[in-house]
């Protein structure tokens, strides 16, 4: 398919909303049905391995700083206003949140980190969940790395994408609520971000939830992650790495 019967396709699906005319068109050009949101569901929250749902399919991470968009970024991108709520104390939920998108692929929040007033014991209990999520989930198949356009990188932030490398996890670096800043500064705002993380401006997507500016970049570089690839073996994450004291299923998810 043309690269412009594409776009125009995608243009038609996500501003329009024509959704009976994308029901019809999006079977006949698989290429575009990934945008074709059909089902969002709520799979289970957990902590650690032994209560991870199945690795049945390929998975997508989100992270970032608390208040750094996240909640808002998913939302926009599976065109639901609140699969993933803004929580009222940002930071205080520490769970990595599983949904199902179409059947397809799996989509997992991943708690937010760096925030205040967050209790100390809280904050310290971020690294080794999130490390240990990195290391052994075998169907991970990127990570959406989050960055506000008005704040340098710190200490967490750097140490998330270190882990990364460390791993080899494919990262997407987005550079989010760019609609705060005008279009004049947004070369000034990114260049701290740029010198303090070492990567380069083509690494990074530009993200506005308000505007949508960067959905479709964004959607593209997640089918690349998604495309078929080696198979991910389940036996590898059995409750041989269950932690004694390990909670059932928490409660459902609370966002950023």
């Amino acid at each position: 398919m043309s690269s412009l019967l594409t776009f125009t396709l995608r243009s038609l699906q996500l501003f329009c909303r024509w959704d009976i005319l994308t029901a019809d068109i999006v079977p006949h050009f698989p290429e575009i049905a990934v945008l074709h949101i059909k089902s969002t569901t709520f799979v289970k929250s957990a902590t650690r391995p032994a209560n991870y749902p199945p690795a049945e399919l390929p998975e997508i991470a989100f992270a970032g700083r608390s208040n750094v968009g996240k909640s808002s970024l998913i939302n926009v991108l599976v065109n639901r206003k609140a699969l993933v709520r803004t929580s009222s104390t940002p930071g205080r939920t520490q769970l990595l949140n599983f949904f199902d998108i179409n059947g397809a692929f799996s989509l997992v929040d991943l708690p937010g980190y760096g925030f205040a007033k967050v209790p100390l014991a809280v904050k310290k209990e971020w690294g080794p969940m999130v490390r240990t999520y990195l290391e052994r989930r075998e169907s991970l198949r990127a990570v959406v790395v989050l960055f506000d356009i008005r704040r340098v990188p710190r200490e967490e932030d750097l140490q998330l994408l270190d882990w990364l490398e460390e791993l080899a996890v494919p990262t997407i670096p987005v550079i989010t609520k760019i609609d705060k800043v005008s279009r004049g500064q947004r070369l000034k705002q990114i260049g701290p971000i740029l010198e303090a993380t070492g990567l380069d401006r083509d690494d990074f997507t530009l993200f506005s939830a308000p505007t949508r500016e960067g959905m479709e970049e964004i959607w593209e570089r997640l089918e690349a992650a998604l495309e078929p690839g080696d198979e991910p073996d389940p036996s590898l994450e059995s409750d041989s790495f269950a932690v004694p004291g390990d909670e059932a299923d928490p409660p459902a998810p609370a966002g950023e």
